[in-house]
């Protein structure tokens, strides 16, 4: 086996990890990996993932790049500073870069875009 070969298999094996960890499956990880310029058909990103196929290591990256980009997709929002949470403060009515409704404030908390007290729907 060549180093390109064995890298390729390597980043095969850790792409199925973090497509596992991430619950991404192959469909979505192909569309995702298409839109950005993959060639590599569903089928033959199957195949590299269970090492039945070689892919160059420009549609190695672009593969590990759409799961990149899936995975941080899913990411929750960070926690927030003291100068964040100030800064949405001093953030006039309305001003769309505040983050505070846009995800739940506790758990089970599920965001009602339909809410009639929302003060944005006023």
């Amino acid at each position: 086996m060549d180093d390109d070969e064995g890298i390729g298999h390597e980043q095969a094996r850790r792409l199925r990890a973090t497509m596992v960890a991430a619950g991404i499956d192959r469909g979505r990880l192909w569309l995702s990996y298409f839109s950005i310029g993959g060639e590599a058909s569903e089928l033959e990103v199957d195949a590299y993932l269970h090492h039945s196929l070689s892919l160059t290591p420009l549609q190695r990256d672009l593969l590990a790049q759409a799961a990149n980009e899936l995975v941080a997709a899913q990411a929750p929002p960070p926690a927030p500073y003291v100068d964040d949470l100030l800064g949405e403060r001093r953030a006039p009515r309305g001003d769309s870069t505040r983050t505070d409704r846009q995800v739940p404030v506790q758990d089970g908390d599920v965001l009602d875009r339909d809410d009639p007290t929302d003060p944005e729907d006023r």
